[in-house]
């Protein structure tokens, strides 16, 4: 049986329209942007860091009155820090939300199964730490805010070599992440290049929990100091392992190691080691601590390298929205429209103003875009001492 409705009263009919009306035109002062990141699973502290970092910018860009009056729609996916969960998050952004932009996202591999359909879609995507010179080799709507990793591979090399004065080392990587292996080659090429040698070179795979026989091939083989360029899920692991078997000498690191649970996993293990972050939450610049503060305030936590990067990412992009806004109306009146022949010709144009980027005052340093859509940024080596990190030094590219 169809049971039909009561007819509505000119009154409600009109305030229904009305709200109907004011609702759309909300939606449509709005600018939706979609981010991506592992907010569950092995590497969740990347993806809640970067989250928060987002959120901050965006909240407070909106509280200023957003952009040429229009406010930025963050919608946020979990891509449950699985590769094909990445690329079937942006698929949905961009085919069912419509946003005009995407952030993310941390791991290379990640971003690598992403950054495919954002191409293909022509919406431009920013990861904010995904250092593997692959992602943005992808296309020309591809960019990151880090730098990569053959930057960060030498400097790894060039402080192992010259200022540690070691010249035996050891590598252990992760045979399965796209970061670690292509991060593990960069260091393990500078590093013999500088006339080290490397006497072992053992793998894992993210997820083990045992790796006493791979390091017990590394004790053997005496090296001064072991290369672990993984994600901290597993280096904490690997450092109580290789402290159980006394294998007492140092661990260096990349920006993977950057998460509170890192040493909360190894505790004392990493006493004594060095990894490279982006950024250092001391530095005095005033930039950095009304960052630090401002995310203090609202989280309770202090932002990580990880954070600090989508920051900045965020900022990029908005900034670029902005320059957008001054420049062509029309355009910028399009990122909040319906997804047609306007909003992609606008789309378009926001690409072209990213990539442009000069000089953006970030967080992690001024950020300038390279014609590979590559940031060139300095790199900064923390110390681990005492279950906590203290600064070493500042490389410059």
């Amino acid at each position: 049986m169809v049971r039909i409705g009561r007819i509505l009263s000119p009154a409600v009919f009109t305030l229904a329209v009305f709200l109907l009306f004011t609702g759309c035109a909300k939606r449509e002062a709005e600018i939706k942007v979609g981010e991506y990141g592992s907010l569950t699973g092995s590497t969740a502290t990347f993806g809640i860091s970067s989250k928060n970092g987002i959120e901050l910018f965006v909240d407070n860009l909106n509280a200023s009155g957003g952009i040429g009056g229009k406010k930025v729609h963050v919608l946020v996916e979990d891509d449950q820090s699985r590769p094909e969960e990445a690329a079937t998050a942006v698929n949905k952004l961009i085919a069912q939300d419509g946003v005009v932009a995407v952030l993310g996202e941390v791991a290379s591999s990640r971003s690598l199964a992403a950054a495919p359909i954002c191409q293909n879609a022509g919406v431009p995507m920013i990861s904010p730490s995904s250092t593997n010179p692959k992602v943005t080799e992808i296309g020309d709507h591809i960019f990151r805010v880090c730098y990569i990793d053959p930057f960060q591979g030498m400097v790894i090399a060039k402080f192992a070599r010259n200022t540690l004065h070691f010249s035996k080392g050891a590598v252990f990587r992760d045979n399965k992440n796209d970061y670690s292996v292509g991060l593990a080659n960069y260091f393990t090429e500078s590093f013999k290049g500088m006339g080290g040698t490397i006497v072992a070179d053992e793998s894992y795979s993210e997820g083990d929990q045992d790796f006493k026989a791979q390091l017990t091939n590394i004790k053997g083989k005496k090296p001064e100091f072991i290369f672990v360029p993984g994600y901290y899920t597993e280096v904490g692991l690997i450092a109580r392992q290789a402290r159980e078997l006394g294998l007492t000498v140092p661990m260096l690191g990349g920006d993977g190691w950057v998460s509170d649970r890192l040493l909360e996993i190894a505790q004392d293990a990493l006493n004594g080691s060095y990894f490279v972050n982006h950024y250092y939450e001391g530095d005095p610049n005033p930039i950095v601590q009304s960052f630090v503060q401002s995310y203090r305030k609202r989280y309770n936590a202090t932002p990580d390298g990880l954070a600090a990067l989508a920051y900045d990412a965020a900022g990029v992009l908005t900034n670029a929205m902005r320059q957008l806004s001054t420049q062509d109306a029309n355009a910028f009146e399009a990122l909040s429209g319906p997804p047609n022949a306007d909003q992609k010709a606008a789309r378009t144009r926001l690409t072209t103003l990213i990539a442009a980027t000069k000089d953006f005052p970030g967080v992690t340093g001024r950020i300038s875009l390279d014609e590979h859509r590559n940031a060139v940024k300095p790199a900064v080596f923390l110390g681990i001492e005492k279950r906590s990190y203290k600064f070493v030094a500042t490389v410059e590219p």
